[in-house]
């Protein structure tokens, strides 16, 4: 073979990899065995705990937090992946987890199948650190000093030790810029004052990795200026001041933060002083391919109902899958989860074969997906009728969930922002 048939051919095995979107063994073999683990751990706590599980009036208590059982379910499912090696197979190697082995790509696979099959079940949701960047081993903590990462790390890891990203306020959400929560230097102290809003996890977590504006200076510039700090809840300085229930809900996982001179060591700074924006923004991407992936996977599970239903009900003498009406809503609901699934994967090849981060496509994706997912669960609840409505088939439930993602990890509007950005300084191809 001479020269340019090793290229042609390298070319073309190039191309038939970036085009083949069937998952790598190692990934299927995965997906298989979290299934079993699913069968073997979590679904005899489902039987355990199904009077909290199944109504939402018990599995909040009156302050809007997980009812102590559900938070002990969940504890128990965190615990039992850890010791799994489920729970932080996605984290850094650095930290003691998988990421160099799985990336974007089988992140992807595995959020996608699980959602399909088991929908948005909370203790399926357990198995792995939510959000991925903002909790478990997240990316975030290489930047922790090697002292505060052996205090740390073995909670975080084991499942035990939950953390949280307070990064939004209540006037700072899109524009990061405009934080006010401020952190003024005190000997070998800094003291943090302000309030985070919207944080994830916030009523349940041990620690918050507080952003705070360390060189006013430096931030009205758009420089830098921001440094993140791990917070310890204490009780006192740090605190969880109420839950934010959202869409319905009774309660919820959303909470706001209030930071009262809380004194913090130097030694807890993560990263560099002043630059911590930078830690904002490392692993958000791999959130957006998560939020993609469970979009895909809902919209499948919801697909499937409607499908199933569709085989089943009858009306005028046939079942409704016979009316063309329910067909092009079930072929509409398959053209989008098709389009957004090859995206999906698409890009997260990018990310892993790519040196250049692909940022426009990764808007494109958390875009598509996250509006995708409410079309197609809209459509399947129309087409269950008046059953679509109850919260016997969870479809509501989905409905809602499907809502609420379309804000989160940038709303759709700053996505295409990004997009139109892209596009005009140069970044013309796909």
């Amino acid at each position: 073979m001479d020269k340019q048939d090793e290229c042609l051919s390298t070319f073309i095995k190039g191309v038939m990899l970036m085009v083949d979107f069937t998952a790598p063994q190692e990934v299927v073999d995965a997906i298989s065995s979290i299934e079993r683990f699913i069968e073997q751990e979590i679904e005899p706590l489902k039987k355990k705990y199904h009077y909290w599980l199944e109504n939402e009036r018990n599995f909040y208590d009156e302050n809007g937090l997980y009812a102590k059982e559900i938070q002990e379910a969940m504890r128990e499912v965190r615990m039992r992946s850890a010791k799994a090696g489920f729970y932080n197979m996605f984290g850094p190697p650095e930290l003691g987890g998988m990421g160099d082995v799985f990336g974007p790509v089988a992140i992807a696979f595995i959020y996608e199948a699980l959602m399909k099959k088991y929908g948005l079940d909370p203790l399926v949701m357990e198995i792995f650190p939510g959000g991925l960047f903002t909790g478990g081993l997240t990316p975030v903590l290489l930047g922790l000093h090697p002292e505060v990462k052996e205090e740390i790390l073995p909670g975080v890891a084991s499942g035990e030790t939950l953390l949280c990203f307070g990064l939004s306020e209540p006037d700072a959400g899109s524009d990061v810029w405009n934080i006010k929560t401020t952190a003024v230097k005190d000997g070998d102290y800094w003291v943090i004052n302000g309030t985070k809003q919207w944080i994830s996890y916030a009523p349940y977590a041990q620690y918050a990795m507080i952003f705070a504006v360390t060189d006013p200076e430096l931030v009205k510039q758009r420089k830098g200026g921001i440094t993140c700090f791990l917070v310890p809840f204490d009780g006192k300085t740090c605190v969880t001041t109420s839950v934010i229930p959202i869409l319905g809900h009774l309660g919820g996982r959303i909470g706001i933060i209030s930071l009262e001179n809380a004194r913090v060591h130097e030694k807890y700074i993560i990263g560099d002083l002043h630059q911590g924006f930078g830690k904002a923004l490392h692993g958000v991407d791999l959130g957006r391919i998560v939020m993609a992936a469970t979009c895909i996977g809902v919209a499948q599970w919801a697909l499937n109902k409607a499908i199933d239903y569709a085989n089943e009900r009858k009306t005028f003498g046939v079942t409704i899958g016979n009316h063309q009406a329910i067909q092009m809503m079930l072929a509409d609901c398959a053209i989008e989860i098709y389009a957004a699934r090859n995206m999906l994967l698409h890009c997260a090849w990018k990310m892993e074969n790519q040196e250049k981060i692909p940022v426009k496509e990764i808007s494109m994706v958390k875009a598509y997906s996250t509006e995708m997912a409410q079309r197609v669960i809209d459509r399947c609840m129309q087409i269950h009728g008046g059953m679509g409505l109850t919260n016997e088939l969870k479809l509501e439930k989905a409905w809602r969930w499907a809502r609420s993602q379309r804000v989160p990890d940038g709303t759709t509007e700053i996505q295409k922002r990004t997009i139109a950005r892209r596009l005009l300084g140069g970044d013309r191809n796909f």
